[in-house]
This record gives structure tokens, C-alpha cells and sequence, in this order.
């Protein structure tokens, strides 16, 4: 049994669990695009959100302000069986009915923004760490309407930063446009760490 969001997320994660599989323990304390985190926070909290939004799909509510550290003996290997929990969580339609009663918004928007994160954080780690890194297009495709529904609401909150001002235009050794698009609209930089 699956649903579209599971599909997106099971073609999503194996490129995410690659990047996180890539970073080496002496790149744990390198910058990031999310100004706030290093390597190592946006991995726990990569982490965070592959558990949370387990228990989100079965409607359950979830704990955001403990910020455990995932990072101990195999992490590696826990993140990826994690992420495939994650994927089978969301496999049972009746993930998709109804509202998140923690989260308050239509659970297909919850499984979106699972996907949203896993992608975007993806990228995000892949640049940090020197990585090559190329979202599923399916995915990517399913993420436009989602950040464009999301995105007012996530700027006004702080969660997307506003669209950087006059960027180069996409292309080698850039993202591809659909990618870069995405990820200005959720308030990053595609030539990140250059300066536009």
C-alpha cells in the first residue's frame, strides 16, 4: 500500500540519506545555509523531523522544543532507518484524512511539509558539506504549489526567509531553474556561499 506522499518520500529520501551518509565527522562544524544551524544542528534537526513527522502521520502529537542529540554511534545508519520509517508512515491512506489535530492544518499539507524539509535540508547539507545533490523532479514539482500555498503564512513567521534579491540566473554549476525557484522561495540563496 502507498500514497502520493510516500511515493515523493521514498523518491526524496535515498538522495537526502546520500548527502547525510557523505558528511565526514570534521565537517559536522561547517556553516550552513540555515544561518542559525551548523552541520551538526541541521543534522538533529533533520533527525527530528524524520521522527516527528513519523508520529504526525498517524495523527499523534509531537514534541518540537527538545532538541535531542541524535548524533551518537551509527547515526548514519539510524538516519536512514528512520527515514524509511518515515516513508512507511505515511504509505496508509488514512494518514491522508483529515487535520492534524497538533499541527492544525490538512494532513496532506503535514506530509508535504515532511517532504519539503527532507528535500530542501537535503540540499542544504550537500552544499555545506561539498556534495553533489540533485532532488527527484517529481519532487520538486510537488513543492512549488506547497510553497507557494505555505509561503506567506512561513515568511510572517519566520520559517522562510524572503526571496534573496538579484540572483544570477540557474544553470552549470548551479541548481537546475525548477530547484533554484524552490529553494529562493523559501528564502535561500541557490549560489550559496557565493555572494549574488
Amino acid at each position: 500500500m502507498s500514497t502520493q506522499t510516500s511515493e515523493l518520500l521514498a523518491a526524496a529520501a535515498p538522495r537526502t540519506v546520500d548527502v547525510v551518509r557523505g558528511v565526514s565527522d570534521d565537517q559536522l562544524d561547517l556553516p550552513t545555509p540555515c544561518s542559525d544551524y551548523l552541520v551538526r544542528d541541521l543534522l538533529n534537526h533533520l533527525f527530528q523531523v524524520v521522527v516527528n513527522f513519523q508520529d504526525l502521520a498517524e495523527k499523534r502529537q509531537v514534541e518540537w522544543a527538545d532538541k535531542p542529540d541524535h548524533l551518537g554511534d551509527g547515526w548514519r545508519d539510524r538516519f536512514e532507518a528512520e527515514t524509511g520509517r518515515l516513508v512507511t508512515a505515511w504509505s496508509d491512506p488514512s494518514t491522508l484524512e483529515g487535520v492534524s489535530p497538533g499541527m492544525g492544518m490538512p494532513q496532506p499539507v503535514i506530509g508535504g511539509m515532511a517532504l519539503l524539509d527532507l528535500t530542501v535540508h537535503g540540499w542544504d547539507l550537500a552544499v555545506a558539506t561539498g556534495q553533489p545533490y540533485q532532488p527527484a523532479p517529481e519532487v520538486v514539482a510537488e513543492l512549488h504549489a506547497l510553497v507557494e500555498q505555505l509561503g506567506p503564512t512561513a515568511r510572517k513567521m519566520g520559517v522562510f526567509a524572503d526571496p534573496p534579491p538579484g540572483l544570477a540566473p540557474a544553470g552549470p554549476p548551479n541548481p537546475t531553474p525548477d530547484l533554484a525557484h524552490l529553494l529562493t522561495q523559501t528564502g535561500r540563496t541557490p549560489t550559496w556561499p557565493q555572494t549574488p
